[in-house]
C-alpha cells in the first residue's frame, strides 16, 4: 500500500469512528465494538506515526499496567480507591474491555498531548520525553472526570463502595487515573527515546504530520458527543450510590457536559488552533518560494543581462 493509500483509509477509518462517536451517544449497544474499532485505529495510525514495534510497545504496556493496578485497586484501595465491578467477561477482576478502552482513548489523548507540547521521538529533549506523557494522563482523565459518574453511581457498571464527593466518586478515582495512564504513557516515551523513529518524520511531508495530529485531535473531540446526548435525551431521576446518598441524575448529566465544554473540549480546540497555527508557519515558506520564482521573469525581464 502506497503512502497517499495508508492516508487515505487513515481518514476514511477517522470519519467512520466519527460517526461512531455520534451514533454511540444516542444508540445503545455499539459501544463495544467501537472501542475495537478505535483500538485498529491506534494500531493503525501508531504504526504509520511510530512503527509497528513502538506502538505494539504502546498496546502492551497500556493493558499491562492498567489492569494491574486495576486488579491492584480492587484488592487493596490502591491506586483508585475501593471499588468492584459489575457484570461478567472479566481477566480476573477487570471487565475485558477496560483495557481497550484505555488504549482507545489514552492513544487520542497522546496525540493532543503531542500536538500541545511536542511528539516524543529518538533523543527527544527530558522535557518533552516526561511532559508529553504528563500532559496525556490529565487529557485522559478529563474523559473519566465526565464519565465516571454516570457510568458507575447511574449505570453502576462499577461500585464505588464507600462512595464519594463527586456524584458518588471519590477524589482518589481521578488522582489514580491520572498515576495509572502517566506510567504507562512514560514507559512508551522512554522506548520512542530510545529506540523509536529519528527526527520528527523528516522522511514525510509536513502535510502528512499535520495529518496526522487533525485525526486523532477531531477522534478525541467526538468522544465527547455521548456526554452532550446524555445531559439532552436521558431521564431524570434520583439514583442512591453504596453508602446511601441520593443523587440527581439531571446534576450529573449537566455536570458532566459542564465538565466536558471546559475540559476535553477546551484542550480540543487548543490543539486545533496549534495545528492550523502549524499548518500557516509550514506554508508560509512555500509560499514565500513560489512568489520569488514567479517574480524572477520580471526582474530578468528589467534588468536583462550583457
Amino acid at each position: 500500500m502506497s503512502t497517499t493509500q495508508r492516508y487515505n483509509t487513515l481518514w476514511a477509518v477517522t470519519g467512520v469512528l466519527s460517526i461512531g462517536l455520534i451514533v454511540t451517544g444516542f444508540v445503545p449497544g455499539v459501544r463495544m465494538p467501537l472501542i475495537v474499532l478505535q483500538v485498529i485505529f491506534a494500531l493503525v495510525h501508531g504504526a504509520q506515526r511510530y512503527g509497528w514495534r513502538a506502538i505494539g510497545v504502546f498496546i502492551v504496556v497500556g493493558l499491562v499496567i492498567s489492569n494491574i493496578l486495576e486488579n491492584l485497586s480492587i484488592a487493596t484501595g490502591f491506586p483508585f480507591g475501593d471499588y468492584h465491578y459489575t457484570g461478567s467477561g472479566k481477566i480476573f477482576e477487570v471487565p475485558w474491555f477496560i483495557g481497550p478502552a484505555y488504549l482507545a482513548t489514552g492513544y487520542l489523548a497522546w496525540i493532543v498531548a503531542t500536538v500541545l507540547l511536542g511528539d516524543v521521538r529518538r533523543n527527544s529533549p527530558w522535557i518533552t520525553t516526561i511532559g508529553t506523557p504528563v500532559i496525556g494522563a490529565f487529557a485522559m482523565t478529563l474523559w473519566d472526570l465526565s464519565l465516571d459518574p454516570t457510568a458507575s453511581t447511574i449505570h453502576q457498571n462499577w461500585i464505588w463502595e464507600d462512595g464519594g464527593g463527586f456524584f458518588g466518586v471519590p477524589l482518589g478515582n481521578f488522582l489514580g487515573w491520572t498515576f495509572t495512564v502517566y506510567l504507562f504513557m512514560q514507559a512508551f516515551a522512554l522506548y520512542v527515546r530510545s529506540r523509536g523513529p529519528a527526527a520528527p518524520d523528516s522522511f514525510k511531508p509536513v502535510g502528512a504530520n499535520l495529518a496526522s495530529d487533525l485525526q486523532g485531535v477531531l477522534l478525541y473531540g467526538f468522544t465527547t458527543v455521548s456526554f452532550f446526548a446524555d445531559y439532552f435525551t436521558a431521564d431524570h431521576e434520583t439514583v442512591t450510590d453504596a453508602i446511601g446518598n441520593s443523587w440527581q441524575t439531571a446534576d450529573i448529566y449537566e455536570t458532566s457536559a459542564l465538565v466536558t465544554v471546559y475540559g476535553m473540549c477546551l484542550l480540543a480546540l487548543i490543539a486545533l488552533l496549534r495545528i492550523a497555527q502549524q499548518h500557516t508557519t509550514a506554508s508560509a515558506p512555500a509560499a514565500a518560494a513560489i512568489a520569488t520564482k514567479q517574480a524572477e521573469p520580471e526582474r530578468n525581464a528589467l534588468h536583462p543581462t550583457a
